[in-house]
């Protein structure tokens, strides 16, 4: 899941099931017909780099283009989708080693703009070094969208505090799987983590690269891992931030965000417990976590009215989700907590503007801001439950140790009533060089996830930060040592000769 200026609301992360020397189950169905020469067309499409229309890319100086690609890899030459890309020119071309394909996470991110952000991080020698390309996944953004006119912006909810909460709530996500299937049928089977990676080879085919390099954050990581496992011969220098483990995608990915943000949740409290005299949620740590919990249950009996916006139960969690990303979000955090408490104890309270972008996306979705892509991919990568009552008892079991993120981390989504995948998830164990970064205190793909891929691919290393509460070290969190491990890599192809500890600066 990307944060930032992207509504940091979306979240997660991947999985998969290939062996070093193919694909397992359906799989070699799409790769023979590429083997046969079905995607050669695509290989040899030639591009039309135009003005992106966006006013950030434009003013880089950045161009875009469609690339042509299969909606069904294992018909070539049946109906064509088209990815959106970016390209912004490696600043020495006496220097350029090649492009740098890129993913921000999600899965439903919109990738267009993402490196303008990563290139800040970068050294003037790794942005001499590379064409960095954006990109739109299939399904997303201005990539032959999903868009299955959900009512609310997303299928993250909570399933709220009692079982009747619960099955409204699986009513809820039964609608919305049946609304994708109205919609956008005839999409769905094909918007995928393994059908996406298809779709980078491509765009290397297109672009005339012989390998690609790759900077992916959150499920970004998934995707470059899977691409790895496809296409190891075609992955150049790697760079994974913020990883997932693909053995637990999708179900046991979500499941993890409960107790890492529960610990989030407890170090946030005791920050504004520091500073009650300012925001006055309570004096200390347990008192503040109190009035979080309480807060959810006021919005059981009664959802809370905030501007035009009325906050339940099912929504409450995903706000605080939000901003535990990142530590140095604490304030706004406690500004969102402050508002939600005022309305609940019947004061008029117009939200902040931070605070009414996120209601909006929640409630008040556009085509642009609602987030069914993410179902589609989510979904269409691995089979989840179908029996609404495991996700009950999951919910139950955790609600001692998690209270306000239990019922959020286990409850049930729209995968429960998708069609099953047309592929096997991928497998990832390879030997492809990658470098992994990972933050000891990440909310969103845990401590733990990033390690697993780490061991899932022998020849990665692995950088740790520290003692930090962050998703996206490199983009998002300047660290001399992480970004010093990052930019020595992708300058000279050199990883650091042990896994490395960074700390705060």
């Amino acid at each position: 899941m990307r944060q930032g200026k992207k509504l940091a609301v979306t979240a997660l992360t991947g999985l998969s099931l290939l062996t070093a020397a193919g694909v397992a189950g359906a799989a070699p169905t799409a790769e023979g017909a590429a083997e046969r020469g079905g995607l050669e067309r695509f290989h040899r499409q030639h591009l039309s780099w135009q003005p992106c229309g966006d006013e950030k890319l434009d003013a880089a100086g950045a161009e875009c283009a469609d690339v042509a690609v299969p909606l069904d890899y294992r018909e070539p030459r049946g109906r064509t989708i088209t990815v959106a890309i970016s390209r912004l020119k490696a600043s020495d071309g006496a220097k350029r080693r090649g492009v740098m394909l890129s993913n921000p996470g999600g899965p439903g991110g919109a990738g267009l703009d993402m490196m303008l952000t990563v290139r800040d991080a970068m050294t003037p020698e790794v942005r001499a070094r590379y064409d960095l390309i954006g990109m739109d996944p299939r399904g997303i953004g201005r990539s032959t969208p999903v868009d299955c006119g959900w009512p609310v912006g997303s299928m993250l909810q909570s399933a709220g505090v009692d079982r009747a909460s619960f099955e409204r709530g699986a009513r809820t996500q039964a609608d919305l799987a049946q609304r994708c299937r109205d919609k956008a049928g005839d999409l769905l089977p094909h918007i995928t983590t393994r059908n996406t990676a298809r779709d980078m080879d491509v765009i290397r085919g297109a672009l005339k690269e012989r390998r690609i390099s790759y900077f992916g954050v959150s499920y970004g990581t998934y995707l470059g891992a899977v691409y790895t496992q496809m296409f190891p011969q075609r992955s150049d220098r790697v760079v994974l931030d913020s990883a997932t483990d693909p053995d637990r995608w999708t179900r046991p990915a979500r499941q993890l965000l409960g107790k890492a943000n529960e610990t989030a949740l407890d170090d946030w409290a005791a920050w504004a417990a520091d500073r009650d005299a300012e925001y006055h949620l309570g004096g200390t740590a347990a008192r503040v976590r109190a009035l979080v919990e309480d807060l959810v249950r006021s919005a059981a009996r009664e959802p809370i009215r905030l501007g035009e916006h009325r906050l339940d139960q099912h929504y409450l969690p995903l706000v605080l989700f939000g901003p535990l990303s990142d530590a140095r979000q604490d304030a706004l955090l406690t500004s969102y907590v402050r508002q939600i408490a005022d309305a609940a104890g019947g004061k008029v309270v117009q939200p902040s503007p931070e605070l009414d972008a996120t209601l909006r996306f929640a409630y008040r979705p556009t085509p642009e801001t609602q987030n069914s892509g993410q179902a589609a991919v989510m979904c269409g990568d691995a089979a989840e439950p179908r029996d609404p009552e495991s996700y009950w008892r999951d919910i139950e079991r955790h609600r001692a140790t998690q209270p306000v993120f239990g019922a959020f981390a286990h409850n049930i989504t729209p995968c429960a009533f998708w069609a099953p995948p047309v592929e096997r998830p991928t497998e990832v164990r390879n030997s492809v060089p990658a470098l992994i970064v990972q933050a000891t205190g990440d909310t969103r793909t845990t401590y733990e996830t990033g390690v697993a891929l780490h061991r899932s691919m022998t020849k990665s290393r692995l950088v740790t930060l520290k003692d930090v509460r962050i998703h996206g070290v490199f983009e998002f969190f300047p660290n001399k040592c992480v970004r010093d491990s990052v930019n020595t890599y992708l300058a000279d192809g050199t990883l650091p000769a042990r896994d490395r500890t960074c700390h705060v600066d």
